[in-house]
């Protein structure tokens, strides 16, 4: 049997399984994958590797006594087996108060997130895209170091209320650090596409080898507040911890930036300047995503902030039962509506400030007002008069990402960006901020 099934052979297969179920309620959750990457350091290939994933999951309720059970081998015998063990884990176990029960049948909006160029990718393919990025940076004696990794898959589930969802994807990611033979000086770029096609790792590599270049014999500049240009890379590391905050019930419940005292939310609140707008679309050409949710809940077109305002929260189906409201899934993408100018025209409108490639190492320091740290890294770049001076050591910063939109100067361009920390995609605009916090220098590249 295939990996990767066709929604009508998951089908068949969910339903085959259903049958066995004895269980009040049974829900099945199928999912398939192959994986292919390359990863090269020192100039040359290092490793070459590939991943075949599948697997089954069968949720079986009892009132509310639930059990769940996983199998990847989908023969008769296996496949009643872990029905039978879901529903023995079930009666053992106590109560959940907070089980809502199955989900009816649903209608979900059309979304394309699979390209054959990319569910065709070879490790033919995968050796000539990196070769085409190691030619550049042995040309230049610069030492590059990066992964490649393709991936196609599906994701299938049915439930005995009637309810069945299917979602096939592929995704490339690919990541570059280039450093001077020296050590001194160092580039990053990260790119991500659901089609292959998109993906130019000369031109990609060529933005790493300029960075490196560039930020050797970097100068120490006196850590303080600063207009910063941060590049999608940067940014979204940063952004993301705003999405991640976005549920209703620890908002609710007093626990997160969302909350307010008494019990109360910040729905409806402008929070940041009025040039920010997220959004999260199943169908963003650019950023395709799953039309449904975990629990099979839809996923549509839905405002997060619009204009700075908090316009929704996410709600499970539990919590929207408990307060009386619609239940909001936690969204498969994120897009941040940008602006239109480039980057050069936000140096070229810079005074004095500092030019930011990548951010790392983040980690909360206070969640009620989203306020992380981490350093800068891979080319830090101090600029006067609407010019590139030279490159900077590299800083630490403090800085909540809600106070960093309400000092936002200029918007770019929004494009799909790879988080470095959580190696999630998603649209973000590179962003010039005034007044960012660099508490202290690093001595690292």
């Amino acid at each position: 049997m295939s990996v990767i099934l066709t929604e009508s052979e998951a089908k068949t297969l969910l339903e085959k399984v259903l049958k066995y179920s004895k269980a009040d309620e049974c829900e099945v959750n199928l999912s398939g994958e192959i994986r292919g990457n390359i990863r090269y350091a020192r100039n040359e290939v290092s490793t070459s590797g590939a991943l075949t994933n599948q697997n089954l999951s069968v949720q079986s309720a009892f009132g509310k006594k639930v059990g769940v059970a996983t199998i990847d081998e989908f023969d008769d015998a296996s496949l009643e087996k872990v029905v039978r063990r879901s529903e023995e884990l079930a009666q053992l176990a106590p109560e959940n108060p907070e089980y809502v029960g199955l989900l009816g049948p649903q209608t979900y909006i059309k979304s394309n997130g699979y390209f054959d160029s990319t569910a065709s990718v070879s490790p033919d393919t995968r050796a000539e895209a990196v070769s085409k990025s190691l030619k550049l940076s042995r040309e230049q004696k610069l030492v590059a170091a990066g992964f490649l990794e393709d991936q196609k898959g599906y994701t299938a589930m049915m439930n005995s209320k009637g309810l069945f969802a299917y979602y096939k994807s592929t995704n490339v990611n690919f990541s570059l650090t280039v450093r001077t033979e020296d050590g001194t000086g160092s580039g990053y770029v990260a790119k991500g596409y659901s089609d292959v096609n998109k993906l130019d790792t000369a031109a990609a590599t060529k933005i790493a080898m300029q960075k490196s270049l560039g930020s050797k014999g970097a100068r120490a500049l006196e850590p303080g507040k600063y207009t910063v240009i941060l590049e999608p890379t940067a940014a979204v590391v940063l952004l993301e911890n705003i999405y991640f905050d976005m549920d209703a019930r620890s908002a609710d419940e007093g626990r997160s930036f969302f909350s307010k005292p008494g019990g109360k939310t910040k729905l409806g609140e402008k929070i940041v300047d009025e040039r920010v707008t997220f959004f999260s679309d199943p169908t963003h050409p650019e950023l395709p995503a799953s039309s449904w949710s975990g629990d099979g809940l839809p996923q549509e077109k839905l405002m997060w902030i619009d204009k700075g305002v908090v316009k929704n929260l996410s709600y499970s189906r539990y919590w929207a039962k408990e307060k009386g409201v619609k239940p909001v899934p936690f969204p498969n993408n994120m897009i941040m509506t940008g602006g239109t100018a480039t980057l050069e025209e936000m140096i070229k409108s810079t005074q004095r400030g500092i030019l930011v490639t990548k951010l790392w190492y983040i980690r909360s320091v206070d969640p009620q007002t989203l306020l992380q740290t981490g350093l800068t890294r891979d080319g830090t770049f101090y600029i006067e008069d609407g010019k590139i001076k030279y490159p900077i050591k590299n800083f630490r910063f403090n800085e909540s990402p809600i106070i960093m939109l309400n000092n936002l100067e200029m918007l770019g361009k929004t494009e799909r960006v790879v988080s470095t920390e959580s190696n999630q995609n998603y649209m973000v605009p590179p962003m010039k901020i005034r007044e960012f916090t660099f508490s202290s220098l690093s001595d690292a590249v």
